[in-house]
């Protein structure tokens, strides 16, 4: 039994080993093919044209020039406009309260000041509403408790933010 035992041990010790050096062999045949193909592929003409065609740009600017005399000025450049973007719809100050103010606004969750809450509100206000909204959009800690930046709600633009604050100021004044 103790002859089957050490066999054992013995054989298992020179497979690892095997396998160790069979490891070690792959990751310096992988190097040494790398570093080769690197130098392969600068020398071969059509790796390079491919390489190009990779990286060559995905479009050009038309001109009324001819195609021939490319190093001619261009009479026109014709430049392809994307159309002015419509005026941005006026964001509804009500609705960012509704989705997201509230939960903390409604309550007087964290030392917020509660909608609609004049006493609370009037020396925010007195502030100035730029300094309401760079504590709403900053975030801001003071002594009655603190603000998350943007409320928590990061997806929010900055001028959601703004209109939900307006808001929130109109309905304290």
């Amino acid at each position: 039994m103790d002859h089957d035992r050490k066999f054992f041990d013995t054989f298992m010790l020179v497979l690892g080993v095997l396998l160790g050096i069979t490891i070690a062999l792959f990751f310096i045949a992988n190097a040494l093919a790398e570093s080769n193909l690197d130098v392969e592929n600068r020398e071969n003409p059509k790796a390079m044209a491919e390489l190009e065609k990779r990286l060559s740009p995905v479009g050009q600017v038309a001109t009324d020039a001819p195609a021939a005399d490319a190093t001619a000025a261009p009479a026109a450049v014709q430049v392809a406009m994307a159309p002015a973007p419509a005026a941005a719809p006026k964001v509804d100050g009500k609705a960012i309260y509704d989705q997201a103010c509230v939960a903390c606004h409604g309550a007087g969750i964290a030392g917020a000041p509660k909608f609609g809450d004049k006493a609370a509100w009037a020396p925010r206000i007195k502030q100035g509403l730029g300094v309401l909204h760079d504590h709403a959009l900053k975030g801001y800690t003071g002594k009655a408790g603190m603000m998350p930046a943007k409320g928590g709600r990061m997806d929010f633009s900055d001028d959601q933010v703004k209109a939900a604050v307006d808001h929130m100021v109109a309905a304290g004044k």
